[in-house]
């Protein structure tokens, strides 16, 4: 019997005991990518093996969330890939045109820095009082980062220095921005939609971490979610297969937006 084999089953033992403690569908992710991150936590407690990584879960009810913090990190700036967010303006524009209030759902906020700069793009071409953002992430320091919504110099290195100066005061959010964003908490590969229909959402670099079965369903979700004409927008790595391709369609392949055809 290899060794290979016995460290393969005490992986899955650890995450069906991770599911089951904690409600956190591991079955959806990439094993590459939870391998990687367990191992930082247990590299961080000093144990090296998962047989012995889940005895100290048993032990100490707080490493569960210090590793499902592990599990959902997310790197992320304001206004990354400035061109994604140009080339979205005209579909708010358009979206705008005949709906008296847009309804977004930025899907695993992480910290904060996406759902903000969907609000300063909306204030920016709409004007206040045009939307509202459902900012969402299942990671429970993500979504307290969020609300604190305070950033450091870093995360502005890609954000045009005078929407930065008009927007925000040292460091955070000015109110008409935060107004505009609803933190709540959502396991995307378990919850429904939090408040269907949705005119745009936006969910960057979060499901290449999935599985390809969790990512059709995601994308399936995606598309039953959006209202007629409305805009799916993903990561630059990312791209939209499984059967909601027929639901959707591509309106811009190098910045990854999509478009829900209007009602027959």
């Amino acid at each position: 019997m290899s060794t290979g084999g016995a460290d393969e089953r005490a992986f899955l033992a650890l995450t069906e005991k991770i599911s089951r403690a904690r409600g956190v569908s591991c079955e959806s992710y990439k094993n590459k990518c939870l391998k990687r991150r367990i191992a930082v936590r247990m590299r961080a407690r000093g144990v090296h093996t998962y047989a012995d990584y889940g005895e100290l879960l048993d032990r100490d009810a707080r490493e569960y969330q210090e590793l499902l913090d592990a599990l959902t990190i997310n790197v992320t700036k304001f206004f990354r890939n400035s061109e994604t967010w140009e080339a979205l303006r005209p579909y708010l524009v358009s979206l705008a045109s005949n709906r008296p209030e847009l309804r977004v759902w930025s899907a695993g906020c992480a910290s904060g820095e996406e759902p903000y700069t969907i609000a300063i793009l909306l204030l920016e071409t709409l004007g206040e009082g045009r939307a509202s953002i459902d900012a969402t992430d299942i990671d429970r320091l993500s979504l307290e980062r969020t609300r604190q919504a305070r950033y450091p110099q870093t995360a502005f290195s890609e954000m045009p220095a005078d929407l930065q100066q008009r927007y925000f005061r040292d460091g955070q959010p000015i109110q008409p921005v935060r107004d505009l964003v609803r933190v709540l908490p959502h396991d995307l590969t378990r919850d429904p939609p939090p408040r269907p229909v949705y005119d745009l959402i936006v969910c960057r670099n979060v499901v290449i971490y999935f599985e390809r079965a969790a990512q059709e369903r995601l994308f399936q979700t995606f598309a039953h979610t959006l209202a007629p004409t409305g805009v799916l927008v993903l990561g630059k790595v990312e791209t939209l297969f499984g059967p909601a391709r027929t639901r959707l369609t591509v309106e811009d392949p190098r910045e990854r937006i999509y478009r829900k055809p209007a009602a027959s």
